[in-house]
């Protein structure tokens, strides 16, 4: 269950720590035909950054082109937290912070390791997200619908809370 955050900082702090706990969402380039796509992320909250480990010649790459505006949508593995983060994304040339986050998993989608010509590191700023989260386990939300539907009184179900965070606000 996640649990409600307090204020911006409170909930900046919790979208960094879930991050952290499932590696992978959805990263498009704002105003491209492309679809959204299924990413690894490595998110940095020390310097504000979430970055990925792709290849040249994606679309994704070709719709960043010298940068964009892009749009990562997260979901938490319980289902209890939700976020859509927006920002610039560019291609950030760093072997430093390549090799920081080089590993054998990401290995495993180039052809010649960590050596091939096609690794492209992406850098997404976030500066605005929205998150939602629940306190409540499934079967919790499930009742709290059920009851606000039966109900005149009740106009919606308490499930959680949504916010939206402008991290210029928080830093």
């Amino acid at each position: 269950m996640a649990r409600r955050p307090d204020s911006d900082a409170d909930a900046a702090a919790q979208l960094w720590k879930r991050l952290d706990d499932t590696r992978t969402g959805m990263l498009s380039v704002d105003g491209s035909s492309q679809h959204p796509q299924p990413m690894s992320h490595f998110a940095d909250p020390d310097s504000g950054e979430i970055w990925f480990i792709t290849s040249a010649d994606t679309d994704l790459v070709a719709a960043v082109g010298l940068g964009a505006e892009a749009t990562f949508c997260y979901q938490s593995q319980k289902g209890d937290y939700h976020a859509s983060v927006k920002g610039p994304l560019v291609v950030y040339q760093s072997e430093e912070k390549l090799d920081s986050l080089w590993s054998p998993p990401v290995a495993a989608w180039f052809e010649q390791g960590r050596e091939d010509p096609k690794v492209t590191l992406l850098q997404l700023t976030p500066r605005e997200a929205a998150i939602w989260a629940s306190d409540s386990n499934p079967i919790l939300v499930g009742l709290k619908m059920l009851n606000a539907a039966m109900r005149d009184d009740v106009s919606e179900p308490d499930v959680g809370i949504h916010r939206v965070i402008n991290f210029s606000d928080v830093a």
